[in-house]
């Protein structure tokens, strides 16, 4: 695919995240889009927004149950870009006109205390480069229509990315067993699912890891102070005006998100 491709369908994105009217699948107005195409719009879109004075302050990956994989027909996850104008505060209210097609996330989060660069990143990296992980809520969006999307589709809608919230409170990595670390999703009060830390991809770490090596292929690195959600540890569940959702993580503390009317 053509630079100008990648620039048109960038403009697509943020046209359709402006406006908030979902597109097509990218792929059916491209059936030969690959996925480097897709990390290329992506990284145009992100691009633009920090022309505009956003700031990249993460990461995020995404498809890192062995079920989501499978959905999509891929062997690896995606990662997405994390912007100062998406974090909500922990406990705050998401005005529904900022979302589309919203959906929430129970994770942990990474914050990292010195830089992750190279092509050879190990779990072990991860954890000695992490300062904290505290519990987090990621509230995907798709600016594709009812969620009709293949991997490339994704990965070029920055991995469907759309708010976060932060909350708990921080503890050192190695204080705890990140894999064994339990997790109950509430939405209005009510236990919609469970999960554990080794849903992603059987260590969370090991997901940063995956994400630091390939941000190298894209000259792109992870950074001290940098925020990483690190993949969701059961399904989403979708959002409607109204919900309350929190997330209660054994030894993080809990998370929480209101949804306005």
């Amino acid at each position: 695919m053509q630079t100008e491709k990648w620039e048109y369908y960038s403009k697509l994105l943020l046209k359709s995240e402006r406006e908030r009217q979902p597109l097509s699948p990218l792929t059916e107005l491209e059936p030969t889009m690959t996925v480097n195409d897709a990390y290329q719009i992506q990284l145009r879109t992100i691009e633009q927004k920090m022309k505009e004075g956003h700031q990249v302050v993460g990461k995020k990956i995404g498809l890192t149950s062995a079920a989501m994989q499978q959905l999509l027909g891929v062997d690896q996850p995606d990662y997405g870009h994390l912007l100062d104008s998406m974090m909500i505060e922990n406990g705050g209210t998401v005005p529904w006109e900022r979302v589309m097609q919203p959906k929430v996330e129970a994770e942990i989060a990474f914050v990292l205390k010195r830089d992750l660069v190279g092509s050879r990143i190990t779990v072990l990296d991860v954890l000695q480069a992490t300062d904290y992980i505290v519990p987090a809520l990621e509230i995907v969006d798709s600016r594709i229509v009812d969620w009709k999307i293949r991997l490339e589709d994704t990965v070029a809608d920055n991995a469907s990315s759309g708010l976060y919230v932060l909350g708990g409170k921080p503890i050192p990595v190695h204080s705890v067993d990140v894999a064994q670390i339990g997790m109950a999703l509430y939405r209005n009060g009510e236990v919609v699912n469970t999960g554990v830390g080794a849903a992603a991809l059987g260590h969370p770490a090991f997901c940063v890891a995956w994400l630091a090596n390939k941000l190298y292929e894209y000259g792109k690195e992870l950074r001290a102070g940098e925020v990483v959600l690190s993949g969701a540890l059961s399904a989403a569940v979708s959002a409607e005006p109204g919900d309350f959702f929190s997330a209660r993580f054994a030894h993080l503390g809990e998370v929480r998100v209101q949804f306005a009317l």
